[in-house]
C-alpha cells in the first residue's frame, strides 16, 4: 500500500502545483433539464461531490442512495441551501445486504420514469476480515456483488430510458482505484470470495473489488453498446474512507498527513467520474469500456482484459442468480 499512496500523492500534487484544469464542472456539464441521476454513497466523499456538481445544472430529479439516513439529509439539506430548486430524492441503500439493495431498486424503479446518469459510487476500504449478509468477502460484496445486482435491477429503466428518448446520452461509470492495477493480486480470487479472505493484505481484499469494478464496465460496455459504460480513479481525495480504513489504522496514520497536505477535496476528487460522464464521447475523449484516472487519462492494464471480465461476468451472475437475480435484460 505504501508504493500506491506515494505514486498517487505524487500524481496529485504534480497536478495541484503544475497542471492544467482538464474538467471543470460548472462550465463543461450541460443543463440537466428533465434528466435524472442517481449516485451511491451521495451522502458523503466523493459522492456529495457527485450531488453537488449535478444539482447546480438543474435536473429533473438526483436520487441520493446511502446507508446512513441522517447523512444523506444533512448532505441533501447543504446542496438546497446553495440550490432551492434542487430535487433531490433519498433513497437508503445498504450494499451489505441484498435485501436491502432489491428493496432500494424497487423504489427507485416505482419513482423514476428515466435514470440517464449513474454513479456507482459507494464503497469502503482496508476494513477488518469478514462476510456480508450474503456471505461474500466484505470489501467484494460491497464494492462489486452489491453494486452488480443494484444496477441488474435497475437496468429496464437505463435501457427505456435510451429507448423512449433516443437523443439520451445514457452514461454509467463505477469508481474504481488505482489499487486495481497495482496492488496483488494480479488475477481474481473468485475462490475466496465467499470467505473472509483473511490470507489476503486488507489493501489486496481492496484492489481486487476495485479491479471487479473495472473488469465489470468492460464487460457491461460490450453488453449494452447504446449506453457508455466506465471506470474511474478519482485521485488522492480528503475523504472519510481513509478513517474507516480499520484494518491499517498504523499506516494511514503515518500517511495522513501527507494525504491531507496534497490530496484534494472531494469536490475536485468528483471531476474524473464526471468527466466520464459529461465529456465528449469518442477516440481520445470517452470510450465506454475504458478505465480513465483523473483527470481522462485511459489507462491500461494486463489484468484488465476479457478473459477476467468473462470469469468475473459468469461468476457473479451465478451468484445473482441464488439470490433470486433476475438477469440482465436484453439490449
Amino acid at each position: 500500500m505504501a508504493n500506491v499512496l506515494l505514486s498517487e500523492v505524487t500524481r496529485t500534487a504534480m497536478g495541484i502545483f503544475g497542471g492544467k484544469k482538464v474538467f471543470d464542472p460548472e462550465k463543461d456539464i450541460p443543463d440537466l433539464s428533465g434528466k435524472a441521476a442517481l449516485v451511491t454513497g451521495g451522502n458523503a466523499g466523493i459522492g456529495a461531490g457527485f450531488v453537488r456538481a449535478l444539482a447546480a445544472h438543474n435536473p429533473e430529479n438526483i436520487y441520493l442512495c446511502a446507508r446512513t439516513q441522517s447523512s444523506a439529509d444533512a448532505t441533501a439539506q447543504a446542496v438546497k441551501e446553495k440550490h432551492p430548486k434542487a430535487n433531490i430524492t433519498i433513497v437508503t441503500l445498504d450494499l451489505n445486504s441484498f435485501d436491502s439493495v432489491k428493496k432500494c431498486a424497487a423504489e427507485i424503479t416505482a419513482k423514476a420514469p428515466r435514470l440517464d446518469y449513474l454513479f456507482l459510487n459507494a464503497g469502503i476500504s482496508a476494513t477488518s476480515p469478514a462476510l456480508t449478509k450474503e456471505g461474500y468477502e466484505t470489501e467484494f460484496g460491497i464494492n462489486h456483488m452489491g453494486h452488480a445486482l443494484f444496477l441488474q435491477l435497475l437496468m429496464p429503466t437505463v435501457l427505456a430510458t435510451k429507448k423512449n428518448h433516443p437523443d439520451a446520452d445514457v452514461r454509467i461509470t463505477l469508481t474504481s482505484s488505482i489499487a486495481a492495477r497495482q496492488l496483488s493480486p494480479k488475477t481474481l480470487v473468485l475462490s475466496q470470495m465467499q470467505t473472509p479472505a483473511e490470507k489476503l493484505h486488507p489493501m489486496a481484499r481492496y484492489g481486487h473489488s476495485k479491479l471487479a469494478n473495472v473488469l465489470f464496465a468492460r464487460k457491461l460496455a460490450t453488453l449494452y453498446p447504446s449506453i457508455t459504460t466506465t471506470s474511474h480513479h478519482p485521485g488522492t481525495v480528503k475523504s472519510e474512507i481513509w478513517g474507516k480504513a480499520t484494518d491499517l489504522k498504523l499506516l494511514v496514520a503515518l500517511f495522513s498527513p501527507v494525504v491531507w497536505l496534497t490530496g484534494v477535496d472531494t469536490d475536485v476528487g468528483a471531476e474524473t467520474g464526471l468527466w466520464c460522464v459529461f465529456a465528449g464521447r469518442g477516440k481520445g475523449k470517452v470510450e465506454s469500456g475504458k478505465y480513465y484516472e483523473p483527470v481522462g487519462q485511459e489507462v491500461s492494464n494486463e489484468r484488465f482484459n476479457e478473459k477476467n471480465a468473462e470469469e468475473l461476468w459468469e461468476w457473479t451472475n451465478g451468484e445473482l442468480e441464488k439470490h433470486g437475480g433476475k438477469g440482465w435484460p436484453e439490449a
